[in-house]
């Protein structure tokens, strides 16, 4: 990248508030041709308002955008693909049963002849062109529903260059992709870069960053607070940017006493994965390593009653459990924080009060007889003890930043006396000073004598705050490593055997 290569894009002075809120004050940024701009900051920061005002989602309150030294107004969706603005969200906006070619082309088929019928061979001849641009062998004749979330993701791309963007948006690319796969979209953003496009990337993960971008835009509470080159940073740096104050640890680990054996796991066999076998003791952080496939989830669903068990036994302080279904781990004091949070954890149209409750309502009442103020009081109790941040008890949980329903969900827990929790990804999809924050709890819930399962596909993460790793690859384990004997060569060898 070079910086004389010319802006194609400029955001001056905007300024977004909602009822309450200033959600964007006087922000500036620019776009260089050919340039990857990171953009970071923490949930709330303003990164999200930014991008919908680029993609015509939210008008604007003040301020002005120059796309190639032109102002436009952008009042709409239409307008920014018009100025060569393309976003591609965390959430694929993907058919599902059209093929691949039908979605690189949804609303602008080719068509041919009067009558205007569609050109199925020259569409699917250009599909296969940009595909191919793209160096990706994909099947324009596929069905959207059977490819993998990272192919979806590629057809997004072919999606936006088809419409000539200039631009290309993307917000959380990586967040459900594994390594490989993150460094097949990395390649195609090398490609898109060199032909001269444009992209601002969105990530909470600091590596990706410093893999991918050129430069890095900093906002905090709504506010710029810096752009550099990413060259001429480092993570401590952009850390302090996005939270205001020096961060001396990213991970604090705690060392907390480690008691007796509390569940044991003999030979288990479940859709996934084979002859699984563990212990996990009192205020131990049990961390689980493995790629994408390895069967983690599958085993953790399993442990929670939301898999069947084909085979093998669960011990809980001795006592042999048969965990068929997740209201009996429920009342055996186990909890499941999921890897999707919005649809396996939480009910996002209800309030935090409800969330919270949730898991043991049934020590509140029944139907219209829940004693209200009692499920009122427990809930404010959580909020206040792990600084779950909401306006009130009565807000409604998707209005939570990711952190927050972070928190929400292990409230729910919490709340029902769960002495054994798996987390699933506990850190995915949310900002810096969060993840800190959940590192934290993990660890005052250690010391208070629960025990953790944590399943991270984050070295740097779960090499700091696992007492011990085991390491997992197609549905078995294949090591195990004390905290200080682990490094990342050889948890990632242990993760391919």
């Amino acid at each position: 990248m070079s910086e004389n290569n010319g802006v194609v894009l400029r955001m001056e002075n905007i300024t977004k508030t909602f009822p309450g809120v200033v959600a964007l004050d006087n922000v500036s940024i620019d776009l260089n041709k050919g340039e990857v701009l990171g953009i970071l900051g923490e949930n709330g920061a303003g990164k999200s308002t930014l991008i919908k005002i680029l993609a015509g989602n939210y008008i604007k309150d003040s301020g002005d955008i120059f796309v190639d030294g032109q102002k436009f107004e952008i009042r709409g969706p239409a307008e920014a693909v018009a100025s060569g603005i393309r976003v591609i969200y965390q959430e694929l906006n993907t058919l599902n049963n059209l093929t691949v070619a039908e979605n690189i082309f949804i609303g602008e088929q080719i068509v041919k002849g009067p009558f205007r019928v569609v050109d199925w061979k020259t569409m699917i001849k250009r599909a296969f062109e940009l595909l191919d641009t793209l160096n990706v062998k994909l099947d324009p004749n596929a069905i959207m529903g059977d490819l993998t979330i990272s192919e979806k993701q590629i057809v997004e791309i072919a999606k936006a260059i088809s419409k000539e963007a200039k631009i290309l948006v993307m917000d959380e690319p990586t967040a459900a992709l594994s390594e490989e796969e993150t460094q097949s979209l990395f390649k195609i953003i090398r490609t898109l870069k060199s032909k001269g496009v444009s992209i601002i990337y969105i990530s909470h993960r600091l590596k990706e960053i410093f893999e991918i971008t050129d430069r890095v835009t900093v906002l905090r509470d709504g506010k710029k607070v810096g752009i550099l080159k990413t060259e001429d940073t480092d993570e401590n740096k952009l850390v302090e940017m996005m939270v205001g104050r020096d961060i001396k640890d990213m991970y604090p680990k705690r060392e907390v006493k480690i008691g007796d054996i509390v569940m044991k796991v003999q030979n288990l066999k479940a859709e996934g994965f084979n002859d699984i076998s563990f212990r996990l003791k009192k205020g131990e952080i049990l961390g689980i390593f493995g790629l994408l496939g390895s069967g983690r989830t599958s085993l953790v669903k399993a442990l929670f009653g939301a898999n069947k068990i084909k085979s093998g036994e669960i011990f809980v302080n001795g006592k042999k459990l048969h965990v068929k279904s997740p209201s009996i781990a429920r009342d055996e004091k186990i909890g499941l924080v999921p890897l999707d949070r919005k649809t396996e954890g939480l009910a996002l149209m209800m309030g935090v009060k409800e969330n919270i409750t949730l898991a043991n309502i049934k020590d509140l009442g029944k139907s219209f007889l829940i004693a209200k103020a009692n499920e009122r009081k427990k809930a404010n109790k959580w909020i206040e003890e792990i600084g779950i941040r909401t306006p009130s008890v009565d807000q409604e949980v998707n209005s939570l930043s990711g952190g927050n329903q972070q928190k929400v969900v292990l409230a729910k827990w919490l709340e029902s006396g769960s002495q054994i929790i798996i987390l699933n990804e506990p850190t995915r999809g949310i900002d810096v000073g969060a993840k800190i924050e959940i590192y934290k709890l993990m660890q005052d819930l250690c010391e208070r004598g629960s025990s953790v399962i944590m399943i991270s596909s984050e070295l740097p993460e779960i090499m700091s705050i696992a007492d011990r790793i085991i390491v997992m690859s197609k549905g078995r384990f294949t090591d195990e490593y004390a905290r200080k004997e682990a490094s990342e060569e050889k948890l990632l060898h242990s993760a391919c055997l």
